[in-house]
C-alpha cells in the first residue's frame, strides 16, 4: 500500500479499538441487564437518576453525551415501565424534568450487583482499569 494511505488502515485508527471494546463491553452487560429488564442505555440513564434523583433532559444529555432525540424515546419507554416520571418544569415549560419513581429507586438494590459481576469479565488489574478510565475521560474532555 502507498505510504500516503497508511493513515486509512483500520489498525492505525484510535477510534476502532475504542468502538470495538465498547461494543464488547456492552455485550457483557446484556445478561446482567436482562435480569433488570433494562437496555444498556436505560441502565446508564438510571445510574444518573440513582445519583441525582431528578434531572432535566438537557442535564441527562450532558451526563450521558446523548442528544434529546436519542433520549426522548428511551425515557418514554422507561416511563412506561414505571421507573421514571417526565414532567414539564413549572418555571420553564421548555424544560422536561425526569424523576425516579419508587419502583425506579427500588431497582437500584438489584442493580448494585451489575458492576461487581462485570468486573469479573474484564481482564484488567484495578490499576489498569483506573488508568484506562483516566485516559478515556481525558479524551472526552
Amino acid at each position: 500500500m502507498d505510504k500516503k494511505y497508511e493513515v486509512l488502515k483500520l489498525e492505525n485508527q484510535l477510534c476502532f479499538p475504542l468502538y470495538a471494546c465498547s461494543r464488547e463491553l456492552i455485550k457483557h452487560y446484556k445478561p446482567f441487564l436482562d435480569e433488570l429488564d433494562l437496555t444498556y442505555t436505560q441502565y446508564i440513564a438510571m445510574m444518573v437518576l440513582w445519583e441525582h434523583r431528578s434531572v432535566t433532559v438537557k442535564e441527562m444529555g450532558q451526563y450521558l453525551f446523548l442528544d434529546s432525540g436519542t433520549l426522548t424515546p428511551l425515557l418514554k419507554k422507561m416511563e412506561a415501565k414505571g421507573l421514571i416520571t417526565r414532567k414539564r418544569d413549572q418555571e420553564d415549560e421548555r424544560s422536561l424534568i425526569i424523576s425516579l419513581t419508587d419502583e425506579g429507586e427500588a431497582l437500584k438494590e438489584r442493580a448494585v450487583e451489575v458492576p461487581v459481576k462485570l468486573a469479573q469479565c474484564v481482564r484488567l488489574t484495578p490499576e489498569e482499569t483506573g488508568e484506562l478510565y483516566r485516559l478515556l475521560h481525558k479524551l472526552l474532555g
